[in-house]
């Protein structure tokens, strides 16, 4: 798969996670197959400011040799002068934007999944973000639109095309959707039929390498975009590189190697973090998503996600049966909460027109969050 420079040697991207994609986890993920593995979201204000929870989740690791960082923002100078400083300062390879982060407190303000409908926005922002890259390709990941009736994803397509960006991602839902239902995959299809000279990247519904490899096959996308089906499963990477095509093995991990995953993790975040008890308390999220399906009882899990240092972790860990198998389709499947179908948190009239006057860009700009994270 190739972006702009850059080259991979499987059509595989991990997707920006809040509170997921750091350092550590992507550094988890890479030790099991290969890809493109992006940052979480960034606020392109907090970044202009310095925000030092954000210079810190801007670092890469050594072994990161193509550093993606994704921005998310709804201020084109702002977005202009961040992405300066990542180009500047050489902070990133390649920059993603964020337009399809659903929840309500970037969507209300304007941002992720609700900019793209106003059309004159968008495209400013592309451009300043385009244009203050310069060598350094851009990316975008969107959704199909803000609900059914309000579908924007092939007119910003063909605007982000023709500004020059270097490929666009789709995750195949709408933002009201949230993440419940099905991906429309056909959307995907669609999307590249529509875009035949740009990469197109699908995003939706990956649970396993077979699901990675079938999207490809059914819709012509150039890689896959892969979400919450690599939470509690860093190996999910490996099963995508067998899929298409390495001569790489299958993982169906006993108890004793999710075990082992999990330590890893943990031990990548004291690292990150440089404080044994924060990570302690970051991987505890992480706790339900390595052990789904596996007979390890509410005790040791309730202990797990308790957890204050690496001991503890190992004390508790030891007690495990080792060599209980896979457990087969009980670990398969959607991770992370799905969640119903909502109505989108929109600024107050947003809906009414795909311009956007003055006074309602000065409001979102006022109102932009400047702490990272999304």
């Amino acid at each position: 798969m190739r972006i702009g420079p850059i080259e991979t040697d499987v059509p595989v991207i991990l997707a920006p996670m809040a509170g997921i994609t750091n350092t550590a986890f992507r550094r988890l993920c890479r030790e099991y197959g290969g890809g493109l593995f992006v940052s979480e979201m960034i606020t392109a204000r907090a970044l202009v400011e310095r925000n030092p929870t954000t210079m810190r989740l801007i670092r890469h690791h050594p072994s990161e040799k193509i550093r993606s960082i994704q921005l998310y923002g709804v201020d084109p100078t702002t977005l202009g002068a961040a992405t300066r400083i990542l180009v500047d300062e050489d902070h990133a390879d390649h920059i993603d934007m964020n337009f399809g982060c659903p929840v309500p407190k970037v969507t209300r303000k304007g941002g992720g999944a609700a900019l793209p409908w106003k059309t004159t926005l968008f495209e400013q922002i592309l451009r300043a973000t385009v244009e203050a890259a310069g060598d350094v390709p851009v990316t975008i990941k969107m959704r199909m639109g803000i609900d059914d009736d309000h579908l924007t994803y092939l007119e910003a397509a063909r605007i982000a095309a023709d500004i020059g960006v270097s490929a666009i991602g789709l995750h195949a839902r709408t933002a009201a959707q949230h993440y419940s239902g099905n991906a429309h995959w056909d959307a995907i299809r669609t999307l590249k039929a529509e875009i035949p000279g740009l990469p197109i990247l699908g995003n939706g519904d990956i649970w396993s390498g077979a699901d990675g490899k079938r999207m490809v096959d059914e819709t012509g996308c150039d890689g896959v975009v892969v979400g919450r089906g690599c939470l509690g499963r860093p190996w999910l990477f490996a099963d995508l590189e067998a899929a298409f095509g390495k001569d790489v093995e299958t993982i169906t991990p006993n108890l004793g190697y999710v075990a082992d995953a999990f330590r890893r993790h943990a031990e990548l975040l004291v690292e990150f973090l440089e404080d044994e008890n924060h990570a302690c308390r970051d991987i505890r999220k992480h706790v339900a998503w390595y052990f789904k399906g596996y007979s390890v009882g509410g005790e040791t899990r309730s202990a797990l996600a308790l957890v204050g240092s690496l001991n503890e972790m190992d004390a508790i860990l030891a007690d495990l049966d080792r060599d209980a198998p896979y457990p087969g389709a009980d670990a398969e499947g959607q991770r992370g909460r799905a969640g119903s179908p909502k109505r989108p948190s929109l600024p107050d009239g947003w809906l009414n027109s795909r311009e956007i006057n003055s006074g309602d860009m000065k409001e979102l700009v006022d109102t932009e969050s400047s702490h990272s994270g999304g």
